[in-house]
């Protein structure tokens, strides 16, 4: 009794291989991702040298410029998505007679 819809390990992909899968579909993901991480990476660097600022004020200013960060992406992704759906077949495409 076996059936095609089942789950099987041979059909599953790694974590690495989906990344690379998904972001062929959507290119500004990893882009996100690599800037939130660099972001919250200096941010941390850069809490022991902060001086007077409080801690609370200092990750606030952190998660801010993390989460900034990643919504700039998105907004790239989407206008990049914008433009390869909509604008360049339009403005692009050859004409056939």
């Amino acid at each position: 009794m076996s059936s095609d819809n089942q789950w099987s390990a041979e059909e599953d992909e790694g974590q690495l291989s989906r990344l690379i899968r998904k972001s062929r579909g959507s290119p500004f993901v990893p882009v996100g991702i690599a800037g939130f991480v660099s972001v919250v990476s200096y941010g941390l660097y850069k809490l022991k040298y902060r001086r007077d600022q409080k801690v609370s004020i200092h990750l606030i200013h952190m998660r801010v410029a993390a989460q900034g960060f990643v919504v700039g992406a998105a907004t790239l992704g989407v206008l990049y998505s914008m433009y390869k759906d909509h604008i360049r077949p339009r403005f692009f495409s050859e004409s056939k007679k």
